[in-house]
């Protein structure tokens, strides 16, 4: 099979499912423009996969928007460093259970059968080649380099999106609905930690979410700050790159070796978690956060194998301070002196960290707000996520802003702790994407709720038309 064969087998499917049709959603008319009935922000993965979604539902009048250039959204060809995805290959995503639409029969229809048989992991760099594949295909209505400002709450159940770029058609936005498929970090802010970036100057140290001149460290002796998958993943791609040294330093006295993500994929937490009590997701997401994902074998293999690899472990950083141009670092072990630093300490999942919700996040309910752990579990990090629904929809905490965060939806990964793995992570979105969709496509339907009702009671169009006349049949 050619790539060309798989479009149209995809075509093919999408035809026997009667994809597409009219909406059935009225359109509405505005002195300021047209309006939108979902406005999706990122067009990542999870923003593709939910475009998807809703031409599904036939819901077309969409605009995903996105601040890359074109083949360029998420992570992939960005600042993940990975060599081949995390995920186990078997896993389906945004394909929404339709097999042409598959990563792997996107990779069968260049490799054949064989070739998916040899493959271990998806290589990174492929999978953002499927995406845009599956854009493309799909014929998505993506307009890059776009990003949002601020969302300003409008009346009649609108949200004006103010927005910058080059691509940007205008520099307003109307919607009725508004998804924020923004990422790992949409939700927040990447951390570093205040004795870093308070002391040390900002050309000698650089978070993993950030774009890092490797080649620039040629020859240098770098540390890694973190034990999670990226901070080896960035280990390997510096050396392999030309470091002489990368140190990685983590504060455990074993790496983890756990990772809850691969029993969450088999046991059904994935799928029913939003059937949980607070109590129980509570726990479960504080017992989640316990774990950093750990690199895979192949990963940290690699990267050990240089000869410019060093692991610190049990090194907790206690302090940093300048010295010589160098950044010299104090761990329990004793001083070391290096050229750069890369952060590799996770983020930090708040709405009052996002320029964009300026105008709203006041009244965005927090965990905090809804639950009341005991003392002995209560989790800050947990504490500070958005409260959401089962279907993504912002909750809030006072009653005026319940009208303002009305068609606004999460579908970043703050949503861990209220809808489980989920947005921004392959092995959740398969389950979640159809979530978000009938959520949002329940919320347009209420909102409309008068005037359909009023159609379907005023409805009187005749179906039939046929007519019977008793015959007379002699005796």
């Amino acid at each position: 099979m050619s790539l060309e064969t798989l479009n149209q087998r995809v075509q093919d499917d999408l035809a026997y499912l009667a994809y597409g049709g009219a909406d059935w959603i009225r359109p509405r008319e505005h002195d300021e423009g047209h309006i939108y009935d979902v406005v999706i922000v990122g067009g990542g993965q999870s923003g593709l996969g939910a475009a998807f979604g809703f031409l599904r539902e036939r819901i077309s009048n969409i605009l995903v928007i996105d601040e890359n250039a074109a083949g360029l959204e998420g992570p992939w060809e960005t600042y993940a460093r990975m060599v081949t995805l995390r995920t186990p290959k078997h896993l389906t995503s945004i394909d929404l259970g339709i097999p042409s639409l598959t990563f792997r029969a996107w990779w069968e229809a260049q490799a054949g059968p064989s070739g998916w048989d040899e493959v271990d992991k998806i290589p990174r760099s492929e999978w953002m080649n499927y995406l845009r594949w599956y854009r493309d295909v799909l014929r998505l209505p993506v307009v890059n380099e776009v990003k949002l400002r601020l969302i300003e709450p409008a009346d009649g159940g609108l949200h004006r999106l103010h927005i910058t770029g080059a691509g940007a058609p205008s520099n307003m936005l109307l919607a009725r609905k508004v998804v924020l498929a923004t990422g790992i970090q949409g939700g927040g802010e990447w951390h570093v930690p205040p004795m870093i970036a308070e002391k040390v100057p900002r050309h000698l140290y650089a978070h993993t979410s950030e774009l890092i001149d490797y080649e620039r460290l040629k020859g240098k002796r770098i540390a890694i700050l973190g034990g999670g998958a990226s901070a080896f993943d960035n280990a390997n791609f510096a050396l392999a790159t030309g470091v002489a040294e990368a140190h990685v330093f983590v504060r455990r006295e074993q790496l983890p070796s756990v990772n809850p993500i691969r029993q969450m994929e088999q046991s059904g937490m994935i799928e029913r978690f939003h059937v949980l009590s607070d109590e129980d997701k509570y726990v479960t997401i504080s017992h989640f956060f316990k774990y950093n994902q750990p690199p895979t074998n192949d990963t940290f293999n690699r990267a050990a194998a240089w000869p410019g690899f060093q692991l610190h472990l049990h090194a907790p950083w206690l302090n940093v301070q300048m010295k010589d141009g160098k950044a010299v670092v104090t761990t329990p072990q004793g001083q070391h002196s290096f050229d750069f630093l890369v952060i590799s300490t996770g983020m930090v999942s708040d709405p009052s960290l996002r320029p964009e919700l300026r105008m709203v996040e006041a009244h965005i309910a927090r965990w905090a707000d809804r639950f009341q752990a005991p003392m002995e579990q209560r989790n800050a990090l947990l504490d500070a996520h958005p409260y959401l629904s089962p279907g993504f929809a912002m909750t809030s905490r006072d009653e005026e802003g319940q009208v303002k965060l009305r068609g606004l939806f999460v579908f970043n990964y703050s949503a861990l702790a209220s809808c489980g793995l989920s947005a921004s992570a392959i092995s959740g979105t398969k389950n979640a994407v159809p979530k978000l969709v009938s959520a949002v496509a329940d919320q347009l339907f209420l909102d409309d709720r008068e005037q359909i009702l009023e159609q379907f009671l005023k409805y009187n169009e005749q179906e039939f038309t046929a007519s019977w006349v008793k015959s007379e049949v002699g005796i």
